[in-house]
């Protein structure tokens, strides 16, 4: 099996079985937009440069424009804004572009969304001097004609930014206690480098550690949504609670669940083709 079709295959592997989606109160699916929002704000006011803001700043001459695939709150490309004369913000979700033009504004920086998916949408989007994608590939199945479409919009560099292992994969004791369900342990960000080296891309690598962070006022809030992903409804908080515990954790005021460890990391590389 090629690197290419690995990848693809394990992220199906993530499907989860029809039975459990059918009984689920709730789509398991999606985080609440205030969570974007608040990425991006936290990633504006960081105070030391992130490997990918760097790495995305090296490439991006003063007044440049920028192509975020997949923007989110825009987390990834409003630290760009002191530099980038322009943002295009690419995402499914008309509501998460709404958070991000105004995380753009509030930033001084020019913006433009285009709603759809990517790389279905990639024709109505101008090319850019620098494309990011940030915590994006662990959704895509067909990583070929994401990644190169993509490439083909950068005129000098690409940027992206994922978790060094697929970001559900510290819930595998919950599906198992819950559900009694293995779920996939792969892949992970090398199993991305080498799909990106089987299409021919070498790229560069720089990674710091997945940092601590709150995203929700209330801790019930946080339960609540690992609870969601679990496809378990709401009476089963305080189980959801006590399986989680030192996961649960709160930061500056702010609760949320997630590993105790791991890394983020940076892959980059020039373009063979620049875009137009």
């Amino acid at each position: 099996m090629s690197a290419l079709e690995d990848w693809s295959t394990s992220l199906r592997a993530w499907t989860i079985p029809e039975a459990i989606l059918e009984a689920a109160p709730e789509s398991p699916f999606g985080f609440p937009p205030q969570l974007f929002a608040r990425r991006a704000v936290a990633a504006a006011m960081r105070s030391e440069m992130t490997p990918t803001t760097r790495t995305a700043l090296e490439a991006l001459a003063e007044g440049g424009e920028v192509l975020d695939v997949g923007v989110g709150g825009g987390a990834t490309s409003i630290p760009l804004a002191g530099r980038a004369g322009s943002i295009t913000g690419v995402d499914g979700s008309a509501e998460l572009l709404s958070a991000f033009r105004g995380a753009a504004a509030d930033a001084g920086v020019r913006s433009t969304t285009v709603l759809g998916t990517w790389p279905e949408v990639a024709d109505e989007v101008p090319a850019a001097d620098v494309a990011v994608c940030g915590h994006v590939l662990y959704n895509v199945w067909a990583l070929e004609p994401f990644v190169r479409a993509i490439e083909s919009h950068a005129r000098r560099r690409v940027v992206l930014e994922l978790s060094d292992r697929h970001p559900l994969a510290w819930m595998h004791d919950l599906w198992e206690t819950f559900h009694g369900l293995t779920r996939p342990e792969g892949p992970t960000v090398d199993d991305c480098v080498a799909a990106l080296k089987e299409l021919g891309i070498q790229p560069s690598r720089d990674q710091r550690p997945q940092e601590g962070a709150g995203w929700f006022e209330r801790r019930e809030d946080a339960v609540a949504l690992i609870r969601r992903r679990l496809c378990l409804p709401a009476d089963r908080d305080p189980e959801v609670m006590s399986a989680l515990g030192d996961r649960l954790s709160e930061h500056d005021g702010m609760w949320s669940a997630g590993p105790p460890d791991g890394a983020v990391v940076t892959l980059w590389w020039e373009p063979t083709a620049a875009g137009d």
